[in-house]
């Protein structure tokens, strides 16, 4: 996977570890191998912009997610097809207010979001409660595999 990450933003981000996460998403959805997938870290500013132009809201959100390929998450027998996942956008700003609210580091966020958008570039979606609960647990499941990935790397 083809996984292109762009700092736009004034905040330092640990690019190597939401590579990492972006991996293990790819690996935990059954993602092919050859899927390209953009991330890109923006300030309110440009995220502002974005929010209001793609969902027609004003200020800034925490992520935004754009698919390309509509790519939909393989199985154990078959994984998805080869193409274009598409882009994700975060605001780390945002991201750090989520963080300090909810009392846990910023990059735990920003890696929360980041995991959030690529459920969101596969198909899911938390409009409806019994699709929430799918999505929440799918991504609570993908971040906890991966934080313990990294206490036994």
């Amino acid at each position: 996977m083809s996984v292109e990450i762009s700092n736009e933003s004034e905040v330092e981000i640990d690019i190597d570890r939401v590579q990492s996460l972006a991996i293990h998403a790819r690996e935990s959805l059954k993602l092919h191998p050859m899927v390209d997938v953009g991330i890109v870290f923006v300030d309110e500013g440009p995220m502002t912009d974005l929010h209001l132009r793609w969902m027609d809201e004003p200020g800034p959100t925490d992520v935004l997610s754009f698919p390309m390929d509509e790519l939909r998450p393989g199985s154990e027998e078959v994984l998805s097809p080869e193409g274009v996942l598409g882009d994700i956008v975060v605001c780390p700003q945002v991201a750090i207010k989520q963080a300090s609210d909810a009392g846990h580091e910023p990059i735990s966020e920003i890696l929360m979001l980041v995991t959030h958008g690529m459920l969101h570039l596969v198909g899911f979606d938390h409009a409806e409660q019994d699709e929430e609960k799918e999505m929440f647990a799918l991504q609570a499941n993908i971040l906890a595999t991966f934080y313990e990935s990294e206490r036994t790397a």
